[in-house]
């Protein structure tokens, strides 16, 4: 019979060492490794070489992939090809017509950005400038451009976008001015109707979808849809440009004046670039600036 103490000495040299002392070295040797990567970098040659190794791996995992899909086009038919190729030219249409767009797009996007960034003034007239902020107070239509005195930028100017009158500059700064926008409802423009030069006086509501033409006589000769055009009364506002159009006209009985909602023309909340006009030098000096016009002043 084998004595105990020669069993166990038997055990541990023919089973090897005990589990926990495999998990200690394990831990130890990982630990080396991990220092020795991250601080020698010496092991990225051995990761490489055991990728390099694994590739036929990756290579016969893919292979039933690949080879169902080598077996599966030896049955396609001429007219499924013909199908596919067709389908694959109206596509690189598609995307050559888009990378055109795109380039356009950018090209034109480069160009604009150059204009905003530039004070050089436009046909000795207009400025191009950019919105870049607004008034947080509910009641005043105010926005923020990025041009001011250093640009020649003075109160009073008109403002305009593409679609027509936004309103004037009542503040500047060295870089920026303030811009009362024509929705204000202590703003007033000076118009008249393109259609048979009848002139009235163009309100702010608070709205910056509506506007309100005031004093117009019941019997004067106005139509929905007609267009209002600044008058250049004033010396103000420049002659010609789109201000608004009629869209409601509302007779009461027993009143003198009828009830006339416009819509402005120009994109009051929306406009990004603006133009800031420059009137001529002659104009400039026989004028004198005068305050916004008021109710009370219209009456």
């Amino acid at each position: 019979m084998i004595p105990w103490e020669d069993l166990t000495i038997k055990t541990i040299f023919v089973q090897g060492p005990v589990p926990g002392f495999r998990l200690f070295l394990v831990i130890l040797v990982s630990a080396a490794l991990i220092a020795a990567d991250a601080r020698f970098e010496k092991l990225s040659l051995v990761r490489s070489s055991i990728a390099t190794g694994l590739a036929p791996v990756y290579w016969l995992g893919n292979a039933p992939s690949r080879f169902g899909d080598w077996f599966g086009g030896l049955f396609v038919s001429r007219d499924d090809l013909q199908q596919e190729n067709e389908e694959l030219k109206t596509r690189m249409l598609i995307l050559e017509r888009r990378a055109l767009k795109y380039a356009a797009l950018a090209s034109e996007n480069n160009e604009l950005r150059r204009l905003l960034n530039s004070a050089e003034v436009l046909d000795d007239r207009v400025i191009v400038g950019e919105v870049v902020g607004i008034s947080p107070d509910p009641y005043s239509h105010e926005i923020i451009i990025n041009k001011g005195q250093s640009d020649g930028v003075t109160v009073g100017q008109a403002v305009l976008d593409a679609e027509g009158l936004m309103g004037q500059v009542v503040q500047t700064s060295q870089f920026t001015s303030r811009v009362l926008l024509v929705s204000d409802s202590s703003h007033a423009v000076p118009v008249e109707v393109i259609r048979n030069g009848l002139r009235a006086i163009l309100l702010g509501s608070g709205e910056t979808d509506e506007l309100d033409l005031v004093y117009v006589p019941d019997t004067a000769d106005i139509r929905e849809g007609d267009i209002l055009v600044s008058s250049g009364l004033g010396g103000r506002f420049p002659r010609g440009y789109p201000v608004a159009e009629i869209s409601e006209i509302t007779k009461e009985s027993g009143e003198p004046f009828v009830t006339i909602r416009t819509t402005p023309k120009a994109r009051l909340n929306q406009s990004r670039m603006v133009l800031v006009v420059f009137q001529p030098e002659s104009r400039r000096e026989d004028s004198v600036p005068e305050p916004l016009i008021t109710d009370e002043e219209a009456r």
